[in-house]
């Protein structure tokens, strides 16, 4: 499977949190040679089944993507908007977006406010429509809207939007793609609703009650210009094995049976801890009455901008651990 090329049609398509349709369809049709049985929940989740007589292991990446939602037209044609997710408005500012019916346009600030320190009520959305009648031709309230910014490699390294965490999905793809033969009872779920509190993978869990869950998402890169060592990773340091965030507390027995695995398998890894931010292994650990949880991350920089970075080899590391501990005794 061709990194890039996946990523690139991956961010192609319409997914923030909420509507993750398309992605999901995307991912189904590539997971399908790998599968003996794909389905989807309630809630959205796809979960992809490779069917074993052992213990039941769950792997997760979130496929939604923080963005916008239209709020108001204005009488002069922008758009008001809000925020899904988690988003700094300095970071957006003069970003190229979408929405879901393929119109363009781009995110600024209301003119009364500082460019450099607008609040979220003080974005626009302008689509170049010239008044609200013209606007109100291509866009409801309640639509929604993503960054329109190219996937690129540049280097070793990928500079992207959404990597956070698209680029997960395609790590567990991969791991999917080399898994040769398993004992156990495997579960590749890709969720919804996490950029607005983790949604998704508390039923998928309280569904499937596995006895192991990984939990494989990006994490803080700690070696950008003036770092404040919010966090423990850095690019092409490896698979970064999650000790704790905000949301969990790995399990001891899964940071050494992950760490083990890369020893054996002679893959880099580096440790995972972040002082803020949560991943889908919070509501996953404590899932009816708790699941042993551990985490495969993958260093990224510039999180939840329109022009995130990672290292390929850090992807391709992430990939063959998971691969690693599908195929594990356990």
């Amino acid at each position: 499977m061709n990194l890039l090329e996946t990523l690139q049609t991956l961010n192609s398509l319409h997914g923030p949190s909420g509507d993750e349709t398309a992605v999901a369809e995307a991912i189904r049709a590539l997971a399908a040679p790998y599968a003996d049985e794909i389905t989807s929940d309630t809630m959205g989740n796809l979960i992809v089944h490779k069917k074993g007589k052992g213990p039941k292991v769950m792997f997760a990446a979130h496929m939604d993507s923080i963005g916008f939602l239209v709020t108001h037209i204005e009488e002069n044609g922008f758009l008001r908007v809000g925020k899904i997710g988690g988003i700094t408005p300095a970071d957006v500012l003069h970003t190229p977006v979408r929405l879901k019916n393929g119109l363009q346009g781009l995110i600024t600030a209301d003119a009364k406010v500082s460019d450099k320190q607008p609040k979220v009520d003080d974005l626009v959305l302008d689509i170049g429509a010239a008044s609200q009648e013209e606007a109100e031709k291509a866009v409801q309230v309640g639509d929604t809207v993503v960054y329109n910014t190219p996937t690129f490699a540049a280097g070793s390294r990928i500079i992207s939007p959404y990597l956070d965490n698209r680029v997960c999905c395609v790590a567990l793809l991969m791991a999917l793609e080399q898994i040769q033969e398993s004992e156990n009872d495997l579960y590749f779920v890709f969720t919804v609703q996490e950029e607005l509190g983790l949604r998704g993978a508390k039923p998928a869990a309280y569904t499937l009650e596995p006895d192991y869950a990984v939990v494989v998402d990006v994490t803080i890169s700690d070696d950008v210009v003036g770092a404040n060592h919010s966090g423990s990773s850095r690019l092409g340091g490896g698979a970064a094995v999650k000790v704790m965030d905000a949301s969990v507390i790995c399990h001891p027995a899964m940071v050494q049976r992950l760490e083990e695995l890369a020893q054996q398998e002679k893959i880099a890894v580096q440790r995972d801890v972040i002082r803020g931010g949560g991943t889908d292994a919070g509501p996953i650990h404590v899932s009816r009455g708790g699941v042993y949880t551990g985490g495969v991350s993958i260093p990224c920089r510039y999180i939840h901008t329109p022009t995130e970075m990672v290292e390929q080899h850090d992807v391709e590391a992430c990939a063959k651990l998971v691969a690693a501990f599908a195929q594990a005794k356990l």
